[in-house]
């Protein structure tokens, strides 16, 4: 699918994130990338074959709170 040299991670790679964007749409909070992921502004994926990929989203340090 990818054009790109060097080419961007496939949709299956760990770093499917750092591919290309190929269309933004922030208005609706999502991304399709040159590996055809689908990229929330959640953290969640959309992989081309249907698996979807939880939001993964790190936890703000500023809103953790421990017990005294």
């Amino acid at each position: 699918m990818c054009q790109h040299q060097p080419p961007c991670p496939t949709a299956d790679s760990a770093d499917r994130e750092s591919a290309r964007l190929m269309a933004h749409h922030p208005e609706q909070g999502w991304s399709l990338l040159c590996n055809g992921v689908l990229l929330f502004e959640d953290t969640g994926e959309l992989l081309p074959d249907g698996q979807i990929i939880a939001p993964h989203r790190p936890l703000d340090s500023g809103r953790i709170v421990t017990a005294a």
